[in-house]
């Protein structure tokens, strides 16, 4: 399949899925995150869920983290440019629900991509090697390739893996993904 063709397979997949079974299946993720080599880092940048989107809701995620004393950070997108800023999630940073239904910090406490240790990333799809799919704007990927070489990306997924989706330069690869069963590795080249 295409990568249209997967985009909107997994769409159609997620949006079959009930509110109850999202939080089913986020709470499954996040507990399956505990098996992950990563605790000992100091700052994970974790999306927020877009709800309409029936995304893997993170909350579930965001408590086992701050749970554990870490830093969260949290981005906004910016889509005209194409980048996406980072800061700092605190008890009073100001959030807000962008035109494209993305909760966002609208002002705080700003980090440099290369200052975060571990990335949770937003998908549609994922592959056997850690190739993903996400909306197909390319914010990740830019967002990851200015990263340090030494972070962990880790993909969040209702489901399993295709056998192989077909891999562009810019796409940047997971270290991980974490699914409701299985925490999958990936050698990254």
């Amino acid at each position: 399949m295409s990568k249209e063709e997967l985009r909107h397979t997994y769409r159609r997949r997620r949006m079959a899925l009930t509110s109850e079974e999202i939080e089913t299946l986020s709470m499954a993720i996040a507990n399956n995150c505990l098996k992950l080599p990563v605790w000992e880092k100091t700052y994970y940048h974790l999306f927020l869920s877009i709800t309409e989107k029936k995304e893997v809701n993170t909350e579930y995620l965001l408590h086992i983290i701050q749970g554990r004393d870490k830093s969260v950070i949290v981005s906004r997108s910016d889509f005209r440019s194409g980048d996406m800023k980072h800061f700092l999630l605190q008890e009073n940073t100001p959030l807000r629900i962008s035109p494209y239904g993305i909760p966002e910090p609208t002002e705080g406490i700003e980090l440099l991509p290369h200052q975060i240790e571990v990335v949770f990333v937003p998908l549609l799809a994922f592959d056997r090697q850690g190739h993903r799919i996400g909306y197909g704007k390319g914010f990740y990927d830019r967002f990851l390739s200015q990263c340090s070489s030494r972070a962990i990306f880790v993909g969040l997924s209702f489901f399993e893996p295709e056998a192989e989706i077909f891999s562009e330069p810019t796409d940047v690869s997971l270290h991980f993904c974490v699914t409701p069963e299985n925490v999958y590795s990936f050698k990254k080249t």
